[in-house]
């Protein structure tokens, strides 16, 4: 797996929100993000919106399929859409200079939707997690 963040997901700065994916299997991927100055997902406090977060998460999950299409043979990325996000939780709202290590396990995948679950921590403390809803459609 030596693949550059830019060959699995279509962000890019500033709102590009995952920088490595650290490993990936056919079911889960682990994906870091540090958070940067001039991100544009940065408030005023010098934190991460919660919208940041759900950004993040999906990117993970982004940069797992892309992963899989890549291992597949496709020479681009799929684009994927968010379909729905649920039981969305922030604990703490990470700041400038916090590395978040996010885990996405994919769950079953029905016409092009699939449900996933997210799991971010910044060391050994969860600051979110979620479920959501992805569309990726056939390309």
């Amino acid at each position: 797996m030596s693949y550059s963040i830019e060959d699995l997901i279509p962000q890019r700065a500033p709102i590009q929100m995952v920088d490595t994916l650290v490993s990936a299997s056919e079911d889960e991927a682990v994906c870091r993000y540090t958070v940067k100055e001039g991100n544009f997902f940065i408030e005023s406090d010098g934190r991460l919106s919660e919208v940041a977060l759900i950004e993040h998460i999906a990117q993970s999950a982004s940069a797992h399929a892309g992963w899989k299409s890549r291992e597949s043979g496709a020479t681009e990325a799929p684009i994927g859409y968010i379909g729905e996000v649920k039981n969305f939780h922030l604990y703490r709202r990470p700041k400038v200079g916090d590395m978040l290590e996010t885990t996405v396990s994919m769950g079953p995948e029905v016409q092009g939707v699939t449900l996933m679950r997210g799991e971010t921590k910044v060391g050994a403390e969860v600051v979110a997690d979620t479920q959501m809803k992805i569309y990726v459609p056939e390309q």
